[in-house]
């Protein structure tokens, strides 16, 4: 395992009222408020975020040190479509980046990045989901 941290920007964040969002936190510690460097859009009743070569271009969020990241993230990569089987198979992959937690550290973390075509879908500006 590469790191035990990740970057969340949806429906994970704390405080969402989510079942899986309720998980994340009780195997989990929160570590604080961050950014990376990305575009998020509105795929459904949740967002996706992709990578970004543009600096001005950022996703806000939560990152999350995870307390067994080997059990862990293989109920989170089932929740988020990892693989090739399920309704959202292949959906998103987790990918290792450089985030940015409080505006200043750096952090290597894991992040779901949004692995379909995004040009028919409603760019979400701000970067924040909610």
């Amino acid at each position: 395992m590469e790191s035990e941290y990740l970057f969340v920007y949806g429906t994970l964040l704390k405080d969402f009222e989510s079942y899986m969002s309720k998980f994340l936190e009780r195997n989990s510690n929160f570590i604080g408020s961050g950014t990376f460097q990305g575009n998020l859009y509105q795929i459904s009743w949740y967002p996706g975020a992709i990578l970004s070569h543009n600096t001005n271009d950022k996703v806000y969020g939560h990152i999350f040190k995870i307390k067994n990241p080997e059990k862990t993230f293989q109920v989170l990569d089932d929740y988020e479509g990892i693989g090739d089987t399920g309704e959202h198979a292949n959906e998103y992959t987790r990918t290792l980046i450089e985030a940015y937690l409080n505006e200043t550290e750096r952090i290597k973390t894991y992040v779901y990045i949004y692995n379909l075509p995004t040009a028919h879908l409603k760019h979400i500006s701000s970067g924040k989901y909610v």
